[in-house]
């Protein structure tokens, strides 16, 4: 099934609107290129999802038959309309996050802090653990980045936006709503356990090095792993 990016502020973001946020020294939002410099593969596979091109659906005379069936105008420009963006790109109304007065292009779309959280405190951590793992084969325990914001049960800010609307099973539903609901049309019904394996959605899974163990861990991290590309040196 195919994800149509929900239109709908990310339920878990709803924060005070600062306008002319950068991605200050001290923002815990970095942007994907930092994540990327490492995990370029996954990068790489992100760039052809549904989530890499999320905001190109809020754009005018983009996604017109999907648009009219919610009930919204196609020739509007949903990427300046605040209760949409916020499901279409990283850290809307939070510190370091998107802004429509100046949007940021490493925060557009709905990258790899959308889902993993805000980087800044844990990325650090990832690369010391790297180098220790390639020096002496010594493992860092997951829990580390998990004290420092790093999630591995990244259901809830799935929902909060393909599951924000009336009537919807998430308890945290509210205002303002998605207009892309399973009344509106059946693909819209959304499965967690299934279209987190959509590679189309999310990205393809590469083979890792074993640098992290312990608890937390994703619930398909093994599965995820046991069918696992193996990335090619240097790509």
């Amino acid at each position: 099934m195919k994800i149509i990016i929900a239109c709908g502020l990310v339920a878990a973001a709803l924060f005070t609107l600062t306008s002319g946020q950068s991605l200050a020294a001290d923002a815990p939002f970095e942007g994907r290129k930092k994540c990327s410099s490492c995990h370029k593969p996954q990068a790489q596979s992100w760039k052809h999802t549904a989530h890499a091109k999320a905001m190109e659906s809020l754009k005018p005379n983009v996604k017109v038959e999907a648009k009219q069936k919610a009930k919204l105008d196609p020739a509007k420009d949903y990427t300046q309309d605040k209760d949409c963006v916020g499901c279409h790109v990283d850290g809307f109304g939070q510190k370091g996050g998107y802004t429509i007065d100046s949007p940021k292009p490493m925060l557009t779309g709905v990258g790899c802090e959308s889902c993993h959280g805000p980087g800044r405190k844990y990325r650090g951590d990832h690369r010391k653990a790297g180098q220790a793992f390639e020096k002496s084969g010594k493992k860092a325990p997951r829990k580390t980045l998990a004290s420092k914001g790093q999630d591995f049960n990244f259901e809830e800010r799935c929902s909060a936006c393909h599951l924000n609307y009336e009537g919807s099973p998430w308890k945290g539903a509210k205002p303002p709503y998605t207009p892309y609901t399973p009344e509106v049309d059946p693909k819209y019904t959304f499965k967690f356990d299934e279209m987190v394996k959509d590679v189309k959605a999310m990205h393809e899974h590469y083979k890792l090095d074993g640098v992290f163990d312990g608890e937390p861990k994703f619930k398909f991290h093994d599965e995820f792993q046991a069918n696992a590309k193996t990335a090619k040196k240097g790509k």
